[in-house]
């Protein structure tokens, strides 16, 4: 099954003394690109993050946030009343009473009045089981996302394939009477050429070299090579896979666009060349959509 590089999952959970919440976003990239933020100090170790996102994700620029609530206790609620009193008896002396009241709400903020604001040294060993927890359901839940999308793109893909398809088929079942009638128009030019220039040659010889310019504009090699990429191409969206379907399928839409444009450049039909601005039209939808396939 196809995967897509976007979509969006959350979870939260709670254990004693905390709560956690955490969402996931991803879109599209080249490769992967993980970012975390939020509460402290998970933004610090993404690596860890990347450990375990990396088990349902090879592809994307995923955007993890977390959100740690964490109960405070109640000794750490309580002011350091005698820092309080010390500060405010200062201020008494060199304050103006109608000053005071205003010098009140910074009185907080200073050293050694309220409590502290937790600091980790490292990464906290009783939360990270929780936050890995909560960060796998996420990621279940983004994969899902992912999944259901990707199923709507393999089905547009299919769609896709089908119309490149019967544009092929179009160019193979116009081949021989454009072949033809290309050799036939060479071989008239070549004559009255000749004939105006007063030149004679044999007709052996004649029918060799247009035949020989002719064949320089015969597209049945690109056909052939284009039926192979429809084969491998229909594969891929068939079968999946978890190593990178979408880098597969970029490959093979290179490929693809390199014989339509040979096809383009060496067509010498009316009705061939129309076959083959559709199906560059086809396949330029195919690379919009391939470029969010993981």
């Amino acid at each position: 099954m196809l995967l897509s590089m976007t979509g969006y999952g959350s979870a939260q959970q709670s254990a004693l003394g905390f709560n956690v919440a955490i969402e996931v976003r991803s879109v599209n990239n080249r490769h992967l690109k993980l970012t975390v933020r939020g509460s402290d100090p998970y933004s610090l170790f993404e690596s860890e993050f990347e450990k375990v996102a990396r088990k349902t994700i090879h592809r994307g620029s995923v955007q993890i946030q977390v959100r740690v609530e964490r109960q405070s206790k109640s000794g750490e609620l309580k002011l350091n009343a005698d820092a309080l009193k010390n500060y405010l008896a200062q201020l008494r002396s060199i304050a103006e009473p109608g000053e005071l009241q205003g010098l009140l709400a910074g009185i907080l903020a200073l050293p050694g009045v309220a409590p502290q604001t937790v600091s980790f040294a490292g990464l906290p060993e009783d939360e990270w089981p929780v936050v890995e927890r909560t960060l796998e359901t996420a990621l279940k839940a983004l994969d899902a996302v992912r999944r259901a999308e990707g199923k709507a793109m393999a089905a547009e893909l299919r769609q896709l394939h089908s119309q490149l398809a019967g544009e092929l088929q179009n160019v193979r079942d116009n081949l021989p009477r454009a072949t033809a009638n290309y050799r036939e128009r060479i071989l008239d030019r070549v004559r009255q050429a000749l004939g105006d220039a007063g030149i004679t040659i044999e007709a052996d010889q004649l029918i060799r070299e247009v035949a020989i310019f002719a064949d320089r504009t015969d597209v049945a090699e690109e056909v052939t090579r284009f039926s192979a990429h429809l084969v491998q191409y229909a594969e891929v969206v068939d079968k999946g896979s978890s190593d990178s379907a979408g880098r597969r399928l970029e490959f093979i839409v290179q490929e693809m666009g390199r014989e339509i444009n040979t096809m383009g450049s060496k067509a010498g039909d009316v009705t061939i060349s129309r076959h083959v601005v559709e199906m560059k039209a086809v396949l330029e939808r195919i690379r919009e959509l391939i470029l969010n396939v993981e």
